[in-house]
């Protein structure tokens, strides 16, 4: 039987498709690479499987990385397929992603105190989880690449505090440079901005915790943030 007998299509986005279904008994999901008909067939197949490498060895990468309390939790890879540009992950049924999360609590109005001033319980405590991941994941030179809070799941029962795990490493790479940490931290800050109320207070805590994780590179990390901030307000300002 073929593969779309047993896997269903439910999610295609530009650079894949995501299908989910059952693998060696497991609930998982597929992600399916797509060729690119405007690239040369053997660069396309060359750059595609450096990218399915990328993303398997960051994810790997991830679970490797050691903190006092855990290591980073990330899907784990099942089977990776460079013939047909897939890769067979775990599916975390079990999960919402962050800004799901966020929205629901915002939406209840138990998220936000009164003021505009100071955030909920459960939004701090989230915003600190997310800060402590990315600087584990910044102090192992992981850059992510698509930091965003769709692509940051936690149990959907609610619990926060070393419950997060990070999805998606398609666009991750190793460096150790603190530019493109920088670079990391504010494609994250635009997407909360683009989504979420209150969303200065909300990445503040991020990098709070962030500074804490990360003791040694944040100062430099924070400073090529302003730099990339900087170069984004001149470009809006441009046009």
């Amino acid at each position: 039987m073929g593969f779309e007998q047993h896997f269903t299509l439910i999610k295609q986005g530009a650079e894949a498709k995501l299908y989910r279904g059952s693998y060696l008994g497991k609930p998982t999901i597929v992600k399916e690479r797509f060729k690119k008909s405007y690239r040369h067939p053997d660069l396309d197949d060359y750059l595609t499987k450096e990218r399915i490498k990328g993303e398997a060895r960051a994810n790997l990468r991830c679970k490797m990385a050691v903190c006092l309390i855990s290591g980073l939790r990330t899907p784990a890879i099942y089977y990776v397929d460079f013939e047909t540009r897939r890769i067979f992950m775990e599916d975390l049924h079990h999960c919402v992603t962050a800004k799901d999360f966020i929205t629901n609590l915002q939406e209840n109005g138990s998220s936000v105190e009164h003021t505009r001033t100071v955030l909920g319980k459960r939004l701090t405590d989230l915003a600190h989880e997310i800060g402590k991941t990315i600087g584990i994941m910044h102090a192992n030179n992981i850059i992510h690449g698509d930091l965003t809070t769709s692509n940051i799941l936690l149990n959907n029962e609610g619990t926060i505090v070393n419950s997060l795990v990070l999805i998606d490493f398609g666009l991750s790479y190793i460096e150790s440079n603190a530019e493109d940490k920088g670079v990391d931290l504010y494609v994250l800050e635009r997407a909360i901005i683009s989504t979420h109320q209150n969303a200065d207070l909300f990445f503040q805590e991020v990098v709070n915790a962030y500074k804490k994780q990360n003791k040694k590179q944040s100062a430099d990390v924070l400073k090529k943030l302003e730099d990339v901030r900087a170069r984004g307000r001149k470009r809006t300002m441009v046009g």
